[in-house]
């Protein structure tokens, strides 16, 4: 009777913890929005200046490895920084927790207090942590640092570099199918359908809303193309 009733039970599916996806999300927005948005740039600024498509095609590709080169380093220099410096105060923490282990209990007790605990269970609290795993509670609880969040320089750098390509791919097909008298009108179509794409993309996987995703995006792809629209105008300079 008892196995039967708990076969019965509704099994509880995993919870999805967006969060998890903080790090390797944003590099993705970041390179797929700076391949749309840069490359598009150079594919339309070559063919304003009368060439063939074979020279468009190849302006394109030396645009998008170049860029994709460089977002990987940006990403990984930037967040091998950060790296870095969590790396420093855990050895710090380290230290301290070696150098005098009471006063660092009494600080994961207050941190635990200020928190809502009252002081007695606090303390216990932080006395079976300490116990357990005195560094990653301190990490935790005193730094900040957790497993999900922290930081990760090959996956910000190869998600970077990858998400570049695959945007870069809107302008350049666009170039490759639209006639040449069209070309940079059709590339600027493109590359706001694709930044719409990828703006209630990125907002469906955090959680949010994707047509306030895709309009942030949009306006902003929108207002980067029109400066530069203007910019040329100004300077009797074809973009």
């Amino acid at each position: 009777m008892t196995s039967r009733k708990r076969s019965t039970l509704p099994s509880r599916q995993p919870e999805l913890h967006r969060a998890e996806r903080a790090g390797w999300l944003r590099a993705a927005v970041l390179g797929a929005n700076d391949g749309i948005v840069s490359v598009a740039g150079v594919v339309v600024g070559v063919a304003a200046s009368g060439v063939d498509a074979r020279a468009i095609l190849a302006a394109g590709v030396a645009a998008t490895v170049a860029g994709a080169m460089s977002m990987a380093a940006g990403e990984y220099v930037s967040v091998q920084s950060q790296a870095d410096t969590e790396h420093a105060d855990l050895v710090v923490e380290q230290r301290e927790l070696h150098e005098d282990p009471e006063l660092e209990l009494d600080e994961l007790t207050q941190i635990y207090q200020q928190r809502g605990l009252d002081p007695s269970l606090a303390r216990r609290v932080a006395e079976q942590l300490t116990l357990h795993d005195a560094l990653g509670a301190h990490a935790r609880d005193e730094l900040g640092i957790t497993e999900t969040l922290r930081a990760r320089p090959l996956q910000a750098a190869v998600t970077s570099a990858l998400a570049f390509c695959c945007g870069a791919m809107v302008p350049m097909v666009a170039a490759v199918l639209a006639p040449t008298p069209q070309l940079a009108v059709a590339t600027s179509l493109a590359t706001l359908v694709g930044l719409s794409i990828t703006g209630a993309w990125a907002a469906t996987m955090g959680g949010a809303s994707p047509w306030r995703g895709a309009l942030r995006v949009t306006f902003w792809g929108a207002a980067a193309m029109l400066a530069t629209s203007v910019i040329g105008h100004v300077f009797h300079i074809a973009v």
